[in-house]
């Protein structure tokens, strides 16, 4: 008799067969996780994580978004948490973009006539962006926390993007470093969770990673201007990781007529797990923000 196929397992050893998980158009497996109200929804979200976490530590924001009859659904990208890949590893930026989309479309088949609304951190924000931007005009709107819109002036420079580009064609999977915790956030039980969470990558920033997120900037400053879709933009002013002044460009460029940035002041890059002033006015903002926007989206979206 022929061998049983062994089960195809997450990075954790854990049969995907036991999970919630979709498969991309490369055939690797992604880790899903869904977030349902009691009654029929209202809407969906789509939340997108950031570099190196996994799509489990936005558990907060989701259940105040269920709350609001939402149903809220993720996955953890390529590279990250409990999904396929090369930790940190991406070919091409966009697969990021066509995952998130292929995982939207299977949703919107599921509940055909809601509303959906994207909700992106940091790199997962340029996620959204780029998504966004590849359909004008599908999306109700999105929520930007600290998105990756501008590099960081003290990481990026023309010497380093040339040293960077050249180290990409021989040395690719070189460390260009940790990410620094201690800059996500002033809350330091916050850091101290993130620092202990097994399905945070800690290995270091490849190099082949690091000219893909330059890819991304490109990308998004590009991309800006086709944006027409509501969008709350959230960012702390001592962010390190994410230039506050993507933040202006984006207010600038995004041809929206229904746009709203609110700056905290000292805050740094992770605003939903910051002092808790600061995240507790998040946490107000989003809710107000979505509640409005759901209430005026309508019965529908284009198909």
């Amino acid at each position: 008799m022929p061998e049983e196929r062994s089960p195809r397992l997450t990075p954790q050893n854990i049969p995907y067969q036991d999970l919630p998980h979709l498969v991309n158009a490369d055939g690797q497996y992604l880790f899903c996780r869904y977030w349902k109200p009691s009654g029929a929804p209202r809407a969906l979200v789509f939340m997108s994580h950031g570099a190196g976490e996994h799509c489990g530590r936005y558990d907060e924001l989701a259940q105040m978004l269920v709350g609001l009859g939402l149903l809220v659904f993720a996955h953890d990208h390529i590279g990250h948490g409990q999904s396929e890949g090369e930790r940190m590893v991406v070919s091409d930026f966009h697969v990021f973009v066509r995952d998130v989309l292929q995982h939207v479309d299977a949703m919107q088949r599921d509940h055909p006539g809601l509303p959906i609304f994207l909700l992106g951190h940091s790199m997962g924000g340029a996620i959204s962006i780029l998504t966004a931007a590849e359909r004008p005009g599908h999306f109700s709107g999105m929520v930007l926390i600290s998105p990756l819109v501008v590099a960081n002036p003290d990481s990026v420079t023309l010497f380093k993007v040339f040293a960077a580009k050249v180290l990409n064609l021989v040395l690719p999977n070189m460390s260009l470093g940790r990410i620094d915790s201690s800059v996500l956030s002033r809350n330091k039980t916050e850091v101290d969770i993130y620092n202990a969470d097994p399905l945070v990558c800690r290995e270091g920033v490849k190099v082949c990673f690091g000219i893909q997120l330059l890819n991304a900037v490109s990308r998004v400053e590009r991309a800006l201007p086709r944006l027409t879709l509501p969008f709350l933009l959230l960012q702390g002013s001592a962010d390190r990781l994410c230039d506050s002044r993507g933040a202006y460009l984006l207010m600038e460029s995004a041809k929206s007529q229904d746009k709203t940035l609110k700056i905290y002041e000292g805050a740094y890059h992770i605003l939903h797990k910051e002092l808790p002033e600061v995240t507790g006015s998040v946490f107000r903002e989003i809710n107000s923000w979505v509640s409005q926007r759901t209430a005026v989206a309508g019965t529908g979206c284009p198909p």
